[in-house]
């Protein structure tokens, strides 16, 4: 191995390290801003800012990378891109240090006040992720969002590889068979987050959101081989629609369930779940494509996504956080004055007896 493959290598593992940090670094801040009645919109948000950057990856490498023969040539369009990103990423690392506050001067809620009171000093990371393993309904999670997002990262990799083994020539195509994936799955993180605005069923809009997913897959792979472009893109947006816009989705269940922990906690552990399955179902769905095709590889992840809504179905749904913002003081107030009259209410027929 060259020092090339070891330079590669080396980027590729620090690049998986900030794709499992990256996220949940962000959680942490904007918790501190977020307000309770918008914590489903906020789920949709951070949804699309993250879909966002995966629809982009899907649409802009085909056409910055060509699918040509020469290999140096390749290699420079190859390096041409990594510029690109390298000088983004570098412009918004430098607008984070310049303009990102760290937390407003007041909570935004009452869970988040809860958490700065309940906050201890010397509290640290491991007592914090043995807390939240000791959480049974946390841990179940933790695995069917990883099930289910290693299974999008695996079909996100491999679309290009699957489409053109059924549509020869179709590189294009196949990054906007990606997009479509992504897109749809931002309207399913905005319908989600109205909904969970509105309803705060949680476990019961990730479960159905998570059998969706299934039936989307399932429809995907029986079509992907018919020969018809047009039909993939309807059932890939179909699948996207409800895969995709699980991921943020399990993020909000996460805090949930285990509120007043921290959320870069949570989430980080969410995200190293992702990137350990993704690399798993990554790597095997590729060999059995290779050795036996698209549909047997479309297959192995039906099965784990089915497992993964199995497991969906044993989470309870402990909303910590909701009972937390319930416990306000305009709550209580509005409770004592109830009891208040109540007691006068129960007084009023004694004072009429005693003067008759």
């Amino acid at each position: 191995m060259g020092p090339e493959q070891h330079h590669k290598g080396a980027g590729s593992l620090c690049n998986r390290g900030v794709a499992a940090g990256g996220p949940q670094a962000g959680k942490r801040p904007k918790a501190k801003w977020r307000s309770a009645a918008l914590e489903g919109s906020d789920q949709q948000g951070r949804g699309h800012r993250i879909e966002l950057g995966i629809a982009i990856g899907f649409l802009v490498p085909p056409v910055l990378v060509p699918n040509i023969e020469d290999r140096d040539k390749l290699a420079y369009h190859i390096s041409i891109m990594f510029y690109i990103i390298g000088g983004v990423a570098t412009l918004l690392f430098i607008l984070v240090i310049i303009v990102f506050k760290e937390k407003p001067k007041h909570p935004p809620s009452r869970a988040q006040s809860l958490s700065y009171a309940l906050a201890s000093p010397d509290a640290s990371y491991f007592s914090s992720i043995v807390r939240l393993f000791k959480n049974l309904n946390f841990v179940l999670l933790v695995i069917t969002y990883g099930l289910n997002a290693g299974a999008f990262y695996a079909l996100s990799t491999l679309l290009n590889r699957m489409v053109i083994l059924h549509y020869p020539g179709e590189e294009v195509n196949a990054g906007r068979i990606g997009l479509t994936i992504v897109i749809a799955g931002m309207l399913g993180a905005v319908i989600s987050g109205i909904w969970l605005d509105r309803s705060k069923t949680y476990k019961e809009t990730t479960l159905v959101v998570y059998i969706m997913t299934v039936v989307g897959m399932v429809v995907y792979t029986l079509t992907l081989n018919l020969g018809h472009l047009w039909v993939v893109f309807i059932t890939a947006g179909t699948m996207g629609f409800f895969m995709t816009g699980y991921l943020p989705l399990g993020f909000e269940f996460a805090v949930e369930l285990t509120y007043p922990e921290s959320e870069g906690i949570s989430s980080g552990l969410l995200n190293v779940s992702a990137q350990v399955f993704g690399i798993i179902f990554t790597i095997s769905q590729g060999q059995i494509i290779d050795n036996y095709g698209t549909m047997p590889g479309n297959i192995f992840l039906c099965v784990f996504l089915t497992l993964g809504a199995a497991l969906t179905a044993f989470i309870r749904a402990d909303l910590r956080r909701q009972k937390a913002n319930k416990e306000t003081p305009e709550n209580k107030l509005q409770e004592e004055e109830e009891e208040e009259e109540e007691s006068n209410t129960s007084k009023a027929p004694t004072t009429v007896s005693e003067n008759l």
